[in-house]
């Protein structure tokens, strides 16, 4: 769980770290909508987008490895979706088939699909975190959603709950592992049994950790109360976001990776109509 790499930071100076924070933060939701207009079957789209990740993570100096771990996380929703799709699709030709059990072109097509997809979205979100740390995070979300203090929207707290919460996660990972270790050194299996057996050997790994998170949260409440913090209108900045050079050179990247996106779904459907 330590080597999960979603919701940390990676401290350098690169061309992506010394850029705006709420630039960052439009750009992966821009690649995120660019994942998603990549039709289905339309590995070309794919391609873009992967050789776009590669690209910001050059830029970042962040190993690329490390961003790729991030997928560990999701492995077990990655793997399950793609077996849903393998055993639940039955349409085009049969390519293997065993009894109950049916796979397809168009399952095997759907299952590559949702695979490519999913893995793209995570590793262009862990990129975000592992080149701005929360504050940053923090400050860009509260600056994008200045608009909503018009409804009276509490832009300021819901920017630090968000902000907590992945600073939060790697704490957590670790402290799970930590407690895992503690358990399996006194005598407890969380391997072998079936599925009941060992979510119920979990118990005692839950337990701890809602207690340790409950510490840390009351711990936190205290330390932001007796630095007299509060989250009143004139509250002002340390450091005040400025747009550069970097910030529009990745905007025209971004726009650039959908366009491209666009253009190969139209070519793939003019081919497709020929």
């Amino acid at each position: 769980m330590k080597d999960v790499a979603f919701g940390q930071y990676f401290p350098t100076k690169s061309f992506v770290h010394n850029m705006d924070a709420r630039v960052k933060i439009l750009g992966v939701i821009a690649y995120i909508v660019a994942v998603f207009l990549v039709k289905p079957f339309h590995f070309a789209g794919f391609l873009a987008c992967f050789l776009f990740v590669i690209l910001a993570t050059a830029f970042s100096r962040v190993p690329f490895l490390k961003v790729m771990r991030s997928i560990k996380g999701i492995l077990f929703f990655i793997i399950l979706s793609a077996v849903l799709q393998l055993f639940f699709n039955t349409k085009g030709q049969v390519v293997f088939s065993w009894e109950f059990i049916t796979i397809t072109d168009n399952g095997l097509l759907n299952a590559g699909f949702i695979i490519t997809r999913i893995t793209l979205i995570v590793l262009g979100a862990s990129l975000l975190t592992l080149t701005t740390s929360p504050v940053e995070i923090s400050d860009g979300i509260e600056s994008l959603l200045t608009p909503l203090k018009w409804i009276k929207f509490p832009v300021h707290e819901f920017a630090l709950i968000m902000s907590i919460a992945l600073r939060f996660i790697p704490t957590l990972l670790d402290e799970t592992d930590r407690i895992i270790k503690a358990q399996k050194a006194r005598g407890a299996d969380f391997e072998s049994g079936n599925v009941f057996k060992r979510a119920k050997a979990l118990i005692p790994v839950l337990i701890p950790l809602l207690i340790s998170s409950f510490r840390r949260a009351d711990e936190l409440s205290y330390a932001m109360d007796a630095r007299c913090y509060s989250a009143s209108k004139n509250r002002t900045k340390y450091k005040k976001a400025v747009l550069t050079y970097r910030d529009l050179v990745a905007t025209i990247v971004v726009a650039g990776l959908i366009t491209g996106v666009v253009f190969l779904n139209n070519v793939y459907f003019v081919l497709a109509v020929v």
